[in-house]
């Protein structure tokens, strides 16, 4: 059940379908790399994902959070919030610091990261290629 939230987010933040060239082989075996390792977290209601996220780099000081979603369904209800939050708290018992970048344009995310705490320090742009 959490692969198909993971690929719709990526669609949604990306703009590109992680499933196109290989059929999504490399993107489920990440995926899955990160739920092994215990880097994966999701809030399901019944059989539904409706929240998501991953530590996806993770130093001995640092872990930066990726990939948060919540389904389209679900949002307005401060499940990416309390997630989020509950993300950098599991970083937090780790001595680690949490980090993430966020698109200048979702303005819904940044609202939410700053009620946990999160400042910007930086900007950078992705490109895709």
């Amino acid at each position: 059940r959490y692969p198909p939230a993971a690929i719709s987010m990526f669609i949604e933040e990306v703009g590109v379908d992680p499933r196109a060239g290989d059929g999504g082989a490399g993107y489920r075996a990440r995926v899955a790399e990160l739920v092994s390792a215990g880097r994966a977290f999701a809030r399901f209601e019944g059989d539904q994902v409706v929240f998501k996220a991953e530590i996806g780099a993770l130093s001995s000081r640092v872990g930066q959070i990726q990939g948060v979603w919540v389904h389209p369904a679900c949002r307005g209800r401060g499940l990416g919030t309390a997630g989020t939050a509950a993300v950098v708290e599991r970083l937090a018992g780790m001595n680690r610091v949490s980090s993430l970048y966020v698109n200048g344009f979702n303005h819904v995310a940044r609202a939410s990261y700053t009620r946990i705490g999160f400042t910007q320090i930086a900007s950078f742009s992705t490109i895709l290629f």
